[in-house]
C-alpha cells in the first residue's frame, strides 16, 4: 500500500535526522560509560542507526497513522462540499489569527511556556475556526445571500427592502392549495423550498404504499406547476442541518436563519412554531377566514348524510366542506332539511357548525 510505504519512509527519515543530530552526543556518552573507543563518522553512523531503529520500532505506529488517515478520508468524502469548504476556510482564518498572535506569545519570559504555547494556541484556534466555519455555514451563506439581494434591489429600484421568505413544508405542498393562493397574488416575497423537504417528497413518491406514492407525486407536480406556470419567485435552499434529524425542526431552524415564515397546514407544526416564536402562515386559517360567516340563529338548507359521534346526531356538509353536526338529525339521514345554527366552533384545525332541525324547533 502506497500510503503505508510513504508513512514508513517518513518515520525512517525522522529517525535518520534524529540520529544525525544526537548521534555524536550518544556515542560520546557511551564511550565514557563503556570505553569502547571512538566511532568514526559519528553523525552518519548515528543517522543510519536511527533510521534502522525507527524502521523496526514504528510498525505499530505506521498502521495507526494509516488507519487514522483512512478514517479521516471517509469522513471527508461523506461530508457535503460546502461543509468542507467552510470548515477549511474557518481553519485558515484561525491559523492566520494564531500567526498574528505568535510574536506577543513568543515574548513571554517563561521559557517552557514560551516554547509550547504558540503551538497550543495555533492548534486551538485552528480547531475553533474549523468548528465555526463548519457549523455556522448556513448563517454565513444567508448573510451573503441577503447582502447580495439587497445590492441587486438597490441597483434595480433604489430601495433597500428585504425579501420576505415563505418556507413551504411537506404537508402544504402535498395539499396543493398553495398553488391556487399563489395564482391570486396574495403571497408576497419568495417561496423557499428546502432541499430536505424535496428529499422527503421524493421518499414519499417512491413509497411502496399506493396512497403515499400518489401523495408524493402530487406534491412534486404542484411544485413543478408553481415553478413553471406561476409568476412567483421560487428559491431552492440547498443547505441542511446535519445536527437535526426531524424535518419540522429543520424548518423551524431555517425560518430563524432566514428570518422567514413557515407556510403549513400541519396543526402540530403550527403550535411548535408559535412556542418557538417563529412566524407561521396556516393555510387552514386562511381557508376558514374566507369561508362564509354563519351566525347562531341562521337557517341553512343541508342534506344529512351520516351518523354523528354522539347518540342521535347527524352530520351534513356545506359546499366548502364545513361539517355541520345536527342534533337529533339521525332520523333525517338521506334527506334534505332546514336547520337552525346553534353555535360555531372555529380552530386552526377547521370549523364546525352545530345546528338542530327547524322542524324540531317548530314542534317545540
Amino acid at each position: 500500500m502506497l500510503l503505508k510505504r510513504i508513512t514508513k519512509v517518513f518515520f525512517v527519515l525522522i529517525g535518520g535526522g534524529l540520529g544525525y543530530q544526537f548521534g555524536p552526543q550518544l556515542f560520546s556518552f557511551l564511550n565514557e560509560m563503556l570505553n569502547f573507543g571512538e566511532v568514526p563518522a559519528q553523525p552518519y553512523f548515528g543517522a543510519a542507526l536511527g533510521a534502522v531503529l525507527f524502521f523496526f520500532l514504528t510498525n505499530w505506529l505506521v498502521d495507526y497513522v494509516v488507519n487514522t488517515v483512512h478514517w479521516g478520508e471517509e469522513m471527508l468524502l461523506k461530508l457535503p462540499i460546502t461543509d468542507v469548504m467552510f470548515g477549511a476556510l474557518g481553519l485558515i482564518i484561525g491559523l492566520i489569527v494564531a500567526f498574528l498572535l505568535f510574536l506577543p506569545i513568543n515574548s513571554i519570559p517563561i521559557l517552557v511556556v514560551g516554547d509550547f504555547l504558540p503551538l497550543f494556541v495555533s492548534a486551538l484556534l485552528g480547531y475553533l475556526g474549523f468548528q465555526v466555519g463548519f457549523r455556522k455555514k448556513d448563517e454565513i451563506m444567508s448573510v451573503f445571500a441577503i447582502g447580495r439581494k439587497d445590492k441587486n434591489k438597490k441597483e434595480n429600484s433604489g430601495l433597500a427592502a428585504n425579501v420576505e421568505h415563505k418556507i413551504l413544508d411537506t404537508s402544504v405542498i402535498i395539499d396543493g392549495r398553495i398553488a391556487d393562493i399563489c395564482r391570486t397574488g396574495f403571497i408576497e416575497g419568495a417561496l423557499v423550498i428546502p432541499g430536505f423537504v424535496l428529499e422527503e417528497l421524493q421518499h414519499i413518491a417512491d413509497s411502496s404504499d399506493v396512497l403515499k406514492r400518489n401523495r408524493g407525486r402530487r406534491g412534486l407536480d404542484i411544485l413543478n406547476k408553481i415553478q413553471k406556470e406561476l409568476k412567483v419567485n421560487v428559491q431552492i435552499y440547498e443547505g441542511d442541518f446535519e445536527d437535526v434529524t426531524e424535518v419540522d425542526s429543520k424548518l423551524i431552524k431555517l425560518a430563524k436563519v432566514l428570518n422567514g415564515k413557515v407556510v403549513t397546514n400541519d396543526f402540530n407544526l403550527n403550535k411548535v412554531c408559535e412556542l418557538q416564536g417563529v412566524p407561521v402562515l396556516n393555510i387552514n386559517d386562511l381557508a376558514n377566514a374566507v369561508k362564509p360567516v354563519v351566525l347562531p340563529g341562521e337557517e341553512l338548507h343541508v342534506q344529512v348524510i351520516k351518523d354523528g359521534k354522539e347518540y342521535g346526531q347527524g352530520v351534513a356538509y356545506l359546499d366548502d366542506g364545513t361539517m355541520i353536526v345536527v342534533e337529533g338529525g339521525r332520523d333525517y339521514i338521506g334527506t334534505e332539511i332546514e336547520v337552525l345554527v346553534t353555535s360555531v366552533l372555529q380552530t386552526s384545525a377547521g370549523r364546525m357548525i352545530f345546528a338542530k332541525p327547524k322542524l324540531l324547533e317548530k314542534a317545540l
